[in-house]
């Protein structure tokens, strides 16, 4: 009788997968043997595994680079990286191995951007997108990377009143984009994006506001929607919208050269789950092939910009099972070392889904369970609504040790967090662990931030 915890994954999905796998009952991720780790520096335990970053993006360029040369696509192709995604030094460093480009979203990302020029990341002619409504320390400070001869600098413009600004700033002949304010899909709470220019208004505030302005050249037209990069009749329907605007806008602005597709690809979420990456930029480059060629158009450089699938599968968290607490006939209560709310805040705030698996006794019968928080708060808790089914996770005897480990986690967990803040019930941010790979293909380990101390907390309270 298949009654382990290991027989009911192996029945339920296709086991082992290319970054998980077992080492007798213990499981590895991307091989690394997680309970080193966890007997080295204990839980609660986030970490990073920078290869990955690595790896995504040059699946990514690969797919690209396969689908123009498939479309015959003549223009050029440009990787961007979200930094809000994550905004640590490791994992910019990392990224930035790989010859992309950076996308911002707000004033202090452009200190980053400094910061990295002067430890040689990058150079004065990386393209440096700058999205998002803009404030004045934003505008001041891509003004201020422009003068100082960042070439690429291209501010996005999101709404009419910003070209004045930087009219007003920027001292050298420069370029920009324009974001379209596209439809939101037709279940969403408004019609139109909160961001960018209406379709109608974009030509018109071309003419009125750039085209006679000898010292601003129009590089790009940006399109993103919210819901991501999906197979559906509603992304086709806008990308076909925003083709159309960029013929219009070409005929009148041929120094446009420039199609900024944004970013939106999904990451893995469940051991089940399944996105052709490769089909879907092949039909993207070849729709707007198609749309070229059409109307007489040269095909336009394309740029994306990319975070969570940049970072998000370069990330995990482990938890501790503290206690079990059975509150009723059917309800058991895992309790962990950590909160939810704090530690994953996507998973509380949008039920959004990760992958959970145990860390260790794949070997042991299996039961249903919920898992609790530490917080004294009711909705610190992980079950059903947010992961793909109801969760199963080995029993264990008094006294036995239990890790779970949640993957896929890198992309804006800490920063909504509030990495280093103050966290709800004072439940201290947990351990940060850098994960590498040396010239020899042996895992290095490096402890990137300890736990919060009592003292940390009562110096941000003010005691």
């Amino acid at each position: 009788m298949k009654i382990k915890y290991a027989d009911l994954i192996e029945q339920t999905f296709d086991f082992p997968q290319k970054e998980f796998e077992l080492d007798d009952d213990n499981l590895l991720f991307h091989k690394i043997p997680l309970m080193d780790i966890i007997e080295k520096y204990g839980t609660p335990l986030k970490f990073t595994y920078l290869p990955q970053i690595s790896n995504q993006i040059k699946r990514a360029k690969k797919w690209f680079a396969n689908a123009m040369e498939k479309a015959e696509y003549k223009s050029d192709y440009f990787y961007c990286y979200c930094t809000k995604s994550s905004h640590f030094k490791h994992v910019l460093h990392e990224a930035l191995k790989n010859d992309i480009h950076i996308e911002t979203s707000s004033a202090f990302d452009i200190n980053i951007v400094e910061k990295l020029f002067e430890d040689k990341k990058i150079d004065k002619s990386t393209y440096i997108i700058c999205n998002g409504y803009k404030r004045e320390a934003y505008l001041d400070n891509i003004a201020r990377l422009i003068n100082n001869g960042f070439k690429n600098t291209i501010p996005v413009i999101d709404n009419i009143n910003e070209i004045t600004q930087f009219e007003e700033r920027v001292e050298v002949p420069f370029q920009v984009g324009i974001r379209i304010a596209s439809e939101e899909e037709p279940k969403f709470e408004f019609y139109t994006s909160r961001l960018g220019i209406g379709y109608k208004d974009i030509v018109p505030f071309y003419k009125k506001k750039i085209r006679e302005n000898p010292n601003i050249k129009l590089k790009m037209l940006h399109f993103f929607i919210n819901t991501g990069i999906k197979d559906n009749a509603y992304y086709w329907s806008e990308l076909g919208k925003c083709l159309n605007v960029y013929g219009e806008l070409k005929k009148v602005c041929p120094e446009l050269d420039s199609l900024n597709i944004g970013g939106g690809f999904p990451i893995k979420n469940t051991l089940s789950f399944d996105y052709d990456y490769e089909y879907m930029i092949e039909e993207i480059v070849s729709q707007i092939k198609i749309y070229c060629e059409a109307n007489n158009l040269k095909e336009p450089n394309l740029f994306t910009e990319f975070g969570s699938f940049t970072v998000g599968e370069s990330g995990g968290i482990i938890y501790s099972v503290l206690g079990q607490k059975k509150q009723n006939d059917r309800e058991v209560w895992n309790m962990i070392d950590s909160s939810f709310m704090t530690t994953l805040p996507d998973s509380w705030a949008i039920n959004k889904k990760f992958i959970m698996l145990p860390i260790n006794k794949w070997n042991n019968t299996y039961e249903r369970v919920f898992l609790g928080g530490l917080t004294c708060d009711s909705d610190d808790y992980y079950n059903s609504e947010q992961h793909s089914n109801a969760i199963y996770l080995p029993k264990v005897s008094s006294g036995e040790d239990l890790y779970i480990g949640f993957f896929n986690t890198g992309a804006y967990q800490d920063s909504l967090s509030g990495f280093g803040g103050i966290q709800h019930c004072l439940i201290p941010f947990p351990k940060q662990v850098i994960i590498d790979k040396d010239k020899k293909g042996k895992f290095v380990y490096e402890l990137f931030s300890d736990e919060q101390t009592p003292l940390d907390m009562l110096q941000i309270l003010g005691y």
